[in-house]
C-alpha cells in the first residue's frame, strides 16, 4: 500500500494551482476583483480574528457552499465572474482545497502563500 503523505498532496498541488502573495490578494480584493474566501475553522477565526469583509467558508463545506446552485451565489454573497481566493492558517488547506475546486471545474481560482500568517503581515485589515 501507498498512502500518500499530506506533504506529498500539497507538493502535487502546488504544482497544478495557482498561488499568490498576501500583496497581491490584498490589491485584487481592494479593487473588488476577487471573492476573498476564509477557510479556517470557527474556533481559528475567534481565536485569531478575521479579514474584514471576508467570506468564511469552513473547509469541510467547501464544496457544498462553492456548489453553483448554492445560496451564496442565488444571493449574490460570491460572485461567479470573479476569481475566488482561498486562504487558510498556513496554505495547506487552502492548497488542497483549490485542487479539490479545480477537479470541480473552476478555473478562477488560487490560494495565498503563507495563509493567515502572510495575511496579518500585510495591509489586510484584521477585525
Amino acid at each position: 500500500m501507498n498512502i500518500k503523505t499530506v506533504g506529498q498532496l500539497v507538493d502535487e498541488a502546488l504544482k497544478e494551482i495557482k498561488t499568490i502573495s498576501a500583496d497581491q490578494a490584498f490589491e485584487n480584493f481592494k479593487k473588488e476583483e476577487i471573492n476573498l474566501i476564509d477557510i479556517r475553522e470557527n474556533l481559528e477565526l475567534e481565536n485569531e480574528g478575521r479579514v474584514e469583509n471576508s467570506i468564511h467558508i469552513p473547509r469541510g463545506k467547501l464544496e457544498i457552499y462553492l456548489d453553483p446552485n448554492s445560496a451564496l451565489f442565488q444571493q449574490g454573497v460570491l460572485d461567479q465572474n470573479k476569481e475566488m481566493v482561498l486562504f487558510c492558517a498556513g496554505g495547506v488547506r487552502s492548497a488542497l482545497a483549490v485542487k479539490a475546486l479545480k477537479n470541480m471545474g473552476y478555473e478562477k481560482i488560487s490560494h495565498i502563500d503563507g495563509g493567515f500568517g502572510a495575511i496579518n503581515q500585510s495591509k489586510f485589515n484584521i477585525v
